[in-house]
């Protein structure tokens, strides 16, 4: 028998392994016997098995090889005729033993490798969360820094307000700056309008009376400044701000007056 060309065959790494059949097991033991190379090739294999067993499962128990041997010697071995016994009441098995060790380590390391993905992944979650809110306040700081800076422009005209009628604890203050044409609306004096219903801010000329509709406060409640800027490129002499239905009305409803401020009072 061509021995080398044997050993090249890959059936003494299936023989470790585990899986050969019995009449196969029986024939490589037989030249195990018989051919020392042979049998120096399986003891090589063996070890570089164990060897890459040890190294793929770091968190195997030092005696964990020690209690499968053990469970294993308890199996009646298979003995081949002409030899002492002596070292092989388990090496038949050793090939399973193994490779069971090698998935062991393997499992272990997928799992460890899965739950290093998952903190990888939450931890981009949670970053990129981090990074929004910074973003958000970063633009919410700006915006009113651009709104400190409007209302202290040296050609702004501020215009009190006063709660009228039906509400006469309500106030407001309207940030008039003529030359841009717009005005802010501090309406921080306002309750909240109903469900249904939108404040309505009106230029007001006051001889004969002219009301001029230059916005509405949309989304109240979700504005925390209360600060709401609106164009005006009216001849304005007074500032109303009236209760009306979503989505406003052509002319003011003068029962749901708020408040009322002239120009320069």
């Amino acid at each position: 028998m061509d021995v080398k060309e044997y050993i090249a065959s890959g059936k003494l790494e299936l023989y470790v392994a585990g899986a050969l059949s019995t009449e196969e097991n029986l024939e490589v033991q037989h030249y195990a016997i018989q051919y020392p190379e042979i049998r120096s090739e399986i003891e090589a294999i063996e070890r570089a098995i164990l060897a890459v067993t040890e190294a793929a499962s770091p968190k195997m128990p030092s005696d964990g090889f020690t209690k499968i041997k053990a469970r294993i010697d308890d199996v009646i071995p298979f003995i081949p005729e002409g030899t002492s016994g002596k070292g092989t009441s388990w090496g038949s098995y050793l090939g399973w033993a193994a490779s069971v060790l090698l998935a062991v380590g393997l499992f272990w390391m997928y799992t460890e490798n899965s739950k290093l993905q998952s903190e990888i992944e939450l931890t981009n979650k949670e970053k990129q969360s981090l990074e929004d809110i910074l973003s958000d306040t970063q633009e919410e700081i700006t915006y009113k820094e651009s709104l400190l800076e409007s209302i202290r422009d040296q050609n702004v005209t501020v215009i009190a307000l006063g709660g009228q009628t039906v509400s006469p604890s309500s106030y407001a203050k309207a940030y008039w700056n003529k030359e841009e044409s717009k005005v802010i609306i501090d309406a921080k004096g306002l309750p909240e309008p109903p469900e249904g219903f939108t404040y309505q801010v009106w230029s007001l000329k006051l001889d004969p009376l002219t009301p001029t509709s230059i916005g509405l406060l949309d989304d109240f409640a979700s504005v925390d400044t209360k600060l709401f800027t609106l164009e005006n490129a009216n001849e304005s002499e007074a500032f109303g701000i009236t209760l009306e239905p979503e989505g406003g009305s052509e002319t003011p409803t003068l029962e749901q007056l708020y408040t009322l401020g002239a120009v320069g009072s």
